[in-house]
């Protein structure tokens, strides 16, 4: 470890100061060792995506085909690898899949249709009601009360015409007074008729009025209620029914291929067509390669406590020594483990500069600024 390593050059620095002071032969002073101040802390860590797992097939099977490569970019969701037997768990889903869209589609047509009859309910109500307010109520009420007077003044008059016909009824059909009375009682007959039409008429204008407006007024309010229930879903427990069976057919899809659960690069791939996997089978890595983090591996307790949230660390990877980049502490863990009689705590640390030649798991050296 470059911390040893740094220990070491600074003890040989020093032995090499005493053998040549102890000399008897004049020496060149010697350059010294680049040497640790006592307060700064030097630590080893590896490099880790931001985020990267590894997938396995929940189900044993043949691999029917591998759809990427190793490097390939994907998005969360894409199909990545899947087994020979795959094939009517994916037509089962699309049998789920076309049900359920079905039922949504219907139900939408169906509450669209709902909200289109209450918009059309609302409308015949505004015209009922504005022909009822534009009805002279009060004249016409004046009108019925004055036709009623006038039917009851032609019953008098018929019951009048009535008597003087009976008082001759009996005589001849030719006889003039019998005629005559006959006469006037079939035009008390006919006035008493268009009494009783005239106030029909005025009746009728009032009424058919009044409930047309009531009618529209009782549509407007049961086209509401059939919308708004609506909202429910007028078939929701059919609809819930088509959800569970479409969950349950993505879940059995999901025993049988492996998508990406999230946008990134392929890592490694570990299976080939034909070849037989098990649960226990790592297929392939994906790892999210657009930030970079390192988890240190050697931060004693004593170091630890020099160390915060938010420090400034320089970064050395060994496979690239030239390379220094900057990073950012981000979490200091609160549990330890324990190695060799150390007690070690890991540090994250976000790097700021990524470059293009990191590897995931290459050592990084950690200067904590």
């Amino acid at each position: 470890m470059k911390k040893n390593i740094l220990n070491f050059i600074t003890v040989f620095a020093a032995l090499a100061l005493l053998i040549s002071a102890c000399s008897s032969q004049p020496a060149a002073t010697p350059t010294p060792a680049a040497v640790v101040s006592p307060d700064q802390v030097v630590g080893e860590g590896r490099l880790e995506p931001i985020r990267g797992t590894n997938l396995s097939f929940q189900v044993r099977g043949v691999v029917e085909d591998v759809l990427v490569k190793a490097g390939d970019a994907v998005e969360q969701g894409d199909v990545l690898v899947r087994l020979s037997n795959a094939g009517g768990a994916e037509a089962q889903v699309v049998i789920a899949q076309n049900a359920y869209d079905t039922l949504l589609r219907n139900e939408s047509g169906e509450r669209a249709r709902l909200w289109q009859v209450y918009m059309e309910a609302q409308i015949t109500r505004a015209e009922a009601e504005k022909d009822w307010d534009d009805l002279n109520v009060d004249n016409i009420e004046d009108n019925i009360e004055d036709d009623k007077a006038t039917v009851e003044d032609r019953q008098e008059d018929l019951q009048e015409a009535q008597d003087d016909f009976d008082k001759y009824k009996d005589l001849d059909e030719d006889n003039s007074s019998r005629t005559n009375a006959e006469d006037d009682l079939e035009r008390a007959q006919e006035d008493l008729n268009q009494a009783i039409r005239n106030l029909e008429e005025n009746i009728r204008e009032r009424d058919e009025i009044r409930a047309a407006y009531d009618a529209a007024l009782a549509a407007e309010a049961e086209a509401k209620y059939q919308y708004e229930i609506s909202q429910d879903g007028p078939n929701a427990e059919q609809l819930a029914l088509a959800k569970a069976n479409l969950d349950a057919a993505k879940d059995t899809l999901a025993n049988y291929v492996i998508t990406a659960p999230f946008n990134g690069v392929v890592a490694e791939i570990n299976v080939k067509a034909g070849e037989q996997v098990t649960a226990e089978t790592r297929a392939i890595s994906i790892a999210d390669l657009s930030q970079w983090t390192i988890e240190t591996t050697d931060i004693t307790e004593l170091e630890v406590v020099k160390i915060s949230v938010g420090q400034p660390v320089i970064l050395v990877p060994d496979a690239l020594p030239d390379l220094s980049l900057n990073g950012t502490v981000t979490e200091i863990s609160q549990a330890y483990s324990q190695q060799g009689g150390d007690i070690l705590y890991t540090v994250r640390i976000t790097v700021s500069d990524p470059d293009p030649r990191l590897k995931w798991g290459m050592t990084v050296e950690a200067t904590f600024q």
